[in-house]
């Protein structure tokens, strides 16, 4: 085929779930501006559907699928990047790849050794590495000549202080690389970009909290520009509680429940993960805003919501002091970034780090909620992890190897 110039070339992120494939497509000759956006939804389940917007479509899309697993999702992926995409402006795919365990620590270009790695790697996290590298290696056959990059979600935690990344266990399991590792890192790394971009790189020398708060939900604490610590650990279970994961439990809870319950240690992995947090303690949903909406009427919704708040709380007073004290604060996720009320609460109580809240700026969702002499900076920016993805193919690659891969044989 031949070679599109330059202004034509796209790169494709994906970001895959443990039910979802979310994609976006960018154009490199442009700023890497997105031109596509979508996602396949509820694989593996009822209703399953692809829907797609974006100002390289006519029109956008939203269809039933029959997407029965990953398998089949991503075939149908491909047919339809195809079709509406085509492929010989393809320069390059990105994978938001969630753990890269002990020895990937900066993302990079797939190979096939990378692949027979993290397939070993999968016991560290059954949740994503399988669906991932079914991803990947979907991709490599269809299009065996298009590079693909591997964007590791544990990369900015990588070199967390050593007291951080210590787990309370036998030093024996240290050698098969369990420690904290830490999640939502393409997050966390597109923030403290945006936080220079939007109050100037001077503020990356200060002492930073990073709540992303959504359906999985972390914080990160970062001081002169590094991590020094965060919620999740060895799993992204860990940390806070979330939509449907627990956050961090009694471990004693495992031989209770296994006396008690009988209890298998899969069934307690699978709780942990889809019947807890939110939905575990409201019982009827997982989502909140449909748990502010109930919270009037059912104390359990009103429970969830404020044990959500109470922890996310807890964990800021504990890593200002990790950090020293506390200097900006910023919210992100789809919680974080759309919940005014929940961020009030909180903000509420911590007024003793100099943490303050401008009702209407919150109210409105301004991209500072808290006064403008105020001791700390309470930020709400929207986190874009596919143009962070996009930004990382584009670096790892190279412009003159992303111009050259795009014709494909």
């Amino acid at each position: 085929m031949n070679q599109p110039a330059r202004d034509k070339l796209r790169i494709l992120t994906i970001n895959g779930g443990s039910s979802s494939i979310k994609f976006a497509l960018f154009d490199v000759g442009n700023s890497l501006q997105r031109i596509l956006a979508g996602s396949i939804q509820r694989i593996g389940l009822p209703g399953a559907s692809l829907q797609a917007n974006g100002p390289s479509l006519a029109e956008s899309v939203s269809q039933r699928v029959a997407a029965p697993d990953h398998t089949a999702a991503v075939s149908l992926l491909m047919d339809w990047i195809e079709e509406h995409c085509g492929v010989n402006a393809l320069a390059a795919v990105g994978h938001r790849v969630v753990h890269g365990g002990p020895k990937y620590s900066q993302p990079q270009r797939i190979t096939q050794e990378m692949i027979d790695e993290l397939h070993r790697m999968s016991p560290f996290d059954p949740e994503h590495l399988p669906a991932e590298m079914l991803l990947i290696e979907a991709f490599q056959r269809r299009f065996p000549d298009l590079p693909q990059v591997a964007c590791f979600d544990t990369a900015f935690h990588h070199d967390l202080p050593r007291v951080a990344q210590l787990l309370p266990i036998p030093r024996r399991y240290e050698a098969q690389g369990v420690r904290r590792y830490g999640f939502h890192g393409l997050s966390y790394e597109f923030l403290m970009t945006e936080l220079a971009r939007l109050a100037g790189t001077e503020q990356l020398s200060g002492r930073v909290i990073l709540a992303h708060l959504g359906n999985g939900a972390s914080l990160a604490a970062v001081r002169d520009g590094k991590p020094v610590d965060t919620s999740m650990s060895f799993t992204p279970t860990a940390g806070v509680p979330m939509s449907t994961r627990s956050g961090d439990l009694d471990p004693g809870l495992v031989w209770y429940l296994a006396r008690t319950e009988n209890m298998s240690a899969q069934q307690f992995h699978e709780m942990v993960n889809s019947q807890s947090g939110l939905l575990g303690v409201a019982e009827t949903s997982s989502d909140m805003h449909d748990l502010l909406e109930l919270e009037m009427q059912d104390v359990r919704a009103a429970e969830a919501v404020a044990l959500f708040c109470y922890e996310v709380k807890k964990r800021i007073g504990a890593f200002a002091a990790a950090l020293g004290g506390l200097d900006t604060l910023v919210f992100a996720g789809g919680i974080g970034e759309n919940s005014p009320p929940v961020r009030h609460r909180i903000c509420g109580g911590l007024e003793f780090l100099g943490v303050e809240v401008d009702e209407d700026r919150n109210a409105d969702n301004a991209s500072l909620i808290s006064p403008d002499d105020g001791q700390v900076a309470v930020r709400v920016i929207r986190t874009n992890e596919e143009l962070m993805i996009a930004k990382t193919v584009y670096r790892v690659l190279g412009i003159t190897e992303v111009g050259s891969a795009a014709s494909l044989s």
